[in-house]
């Protein structure tokens, strides 16, 4: 995958728990523009170990002369959250891959409903601009913990305005799905981004309602969750790879020095999925992106999140 290696020029504390950072090319030049709800890869070598988290891109997508990007310090972090937070400073150098969209807005949509929850803000802080710019119909609603957690609210007031609309849960406000997704004009598009609890229920009340199915988007990161240790073996390699309890799958091949393919590694895209030749064990799928027919078949595996409980794995790669 192309790559930038890129200085960091600035860091923000945002809340307590979310800093923001600004890249700029390491050679000096512009970075290319993007489309709202972009995101990078950022490559982190932490004490040896290559990892690679994904982030949405922020700020104006016209403006590529920084790259901005906000990450939430996670309480279980498995390095990188951490890594940012404590280790990188204004001038550490890292390495970020071009944008890569899959929370794109649909420019055919009469009118664009956009739900955030926490840290989830950030696909939206670009795609606004692109409503913006283009002077479309859309209305934000973003919910967060406590004022503590208010991520980019002024700057969302001010360039929003009456189209920006805010939940304080510690405040006991709460965005009621059912009463907002049924009050939408024919030809709306809802795009959801946040804790995976506001995502599966937008999702099924938008369905209940009778949303058509491409009317409905979402994006959800997930972390690689740790599991108990197993062998892959790559047939076409021809190589044996230990998968070790707190490593991905993934980054257990890419350790071992193949080339595998990836690209939001947070199991969304697709991108990394690789076909099954056999087990002893069981799948444990993690992913949004297979079907429940795939996960049942046992045919496929996304390597970013998903792994397997078994004694060994071979796949066709």
């Amino acid at each position: 995958m192309s790559t930038f290696k890129v200085v960091v020029s600035n860091i923000q504390q945002i809340t307590p728990l979310i800093k923001q950072f600004s890249f700029i090319r390491e050679d000096g030049a512009s970075f290319p523009p993007f489309s709202g709800g972009s995101h990078v890869v950022v490559a982190m070598n932490i004490n040896g170990r290559l990892h690679r988290n994904p982030y949405s891109l922020m700020g104006s997508p016209q403006a590529p002369d920084a790259y901005h990007i906000a990450v939430r310090l996670q309480e279980h972090s498995r390095g990188g959250s951490a890594y940012l937070h404590h280790e990188v400073k204004v001038g550490s150098q890292l390495e970020i891959t071009y944008p890569n969209n899959l929370f794109a807005l649909d420019k055919r949509a009469r009118k664009h409903l956009l739900v955030a929850g926490g840290i989830g803000i950030t696909p939206f802080m670009s795609q606004i601009d692109d409503l913006i710019r283009t002077k479309a119909n859309y209305e934000l609603h973003y919910a967060y913990r406590s004022q503590d957690h208010a991520a980019f609210t002024s700057a969302l007031k001010e360039k929003c305005a009456e189209r920006v609309h805010v939940y304080v849960e510690s405040e006991g406000l709460s965005i009621d799905l059912k009463a907002l997704l049924s009050k939408q004009p024919l030809g709306t598009h809802v795009y959801v981004c946040g804790p995976n609890a506001m995502v599966v229920a937008l999702i099924e009340t938008a369905r209940s309602l009778g949303w058509p199915e491409n009317h409905i988007h979402s994006e959800q990161f997930l972390a690689p969750p740790s599991g108990e240790p197993f062998k892959v073996k790559l047939a076409k390699s021809n190589i044996e790879v230990h998968v070790p309890a707190e490593m991905s799958m993934l980054e257990a091949i890419e350790a071992a020095g193949v080339d595998a393919p990836y690209s939001c590694r947070g199991g969304a895209c697709g991108r990394c999925e690789l076909e099954v030749i056999r087990t002893d064990g069981v799948l444990v799928h993690q992913d949004h992106y297979l079907s429940e027919a795939d996960k049942a078949a046992g045919k496929k595996i996304m390597p970013c999140v998903s792994r397997a409980k078994c004694q060994s794995l071979e796949i066709n790669l």
